[in-house]
């Protein structure tokens, strides 16, 4: 799945390959539990959270991976040594298996996003 139709995270969830969903029902709980006062939505066919109308934050089912949509410059770059051995893109955090999502990464990173508004890549 890389673009889904859902009009909600739970039936985006029950879309995705039954392998993948706890760890991605895990990570919308963390975002939903670190990011106070962002709103959830559907955006581009992934689970997002939005501040103020902007997307901060995403995650996705790709066709290879699972992947963690960081949009905030400043949060990467103070995280840069923890994201250094991480397969990262421009603003994509990739984990190729399910076991291998750090939620304890994910957790600090949410947490940082949460702690003040920023500009978005």
């Amino acid at each position: 799945m890389v673009q889904s139709k859902a009009s909600d995270v739970d039936g985006y969830l029950t879309e995705v390959p039954e392998e993948r969903r706890a760890v991605l029902a895990e990570m919308r709980r963390l975002c939903r539990r670190e990011l106070e006062g962002f709103d959830e939505v559907m955006a581009y066919g992934m689970p997002a959270y939005e501040r103020d109308g902007v997307c901060e934050i995403a995650f996705a089912s790709q066709k290879r991976y699972i992947s963690f949509y960081l949009m905030r410059d400043d949060v990467r770059e103070a995280f840069g040594d923890r994201l250094a051995g991480q397969d990262m893109g421009k603003g994509c955090l990739r984990f190729r298996r399910p076991e291998n999502v750090d939620l304890g990464l994910l957790r600090d990173l949410l947490k940082a996003t949460a702690a003040r508004p920023g500009k978005i890549c």
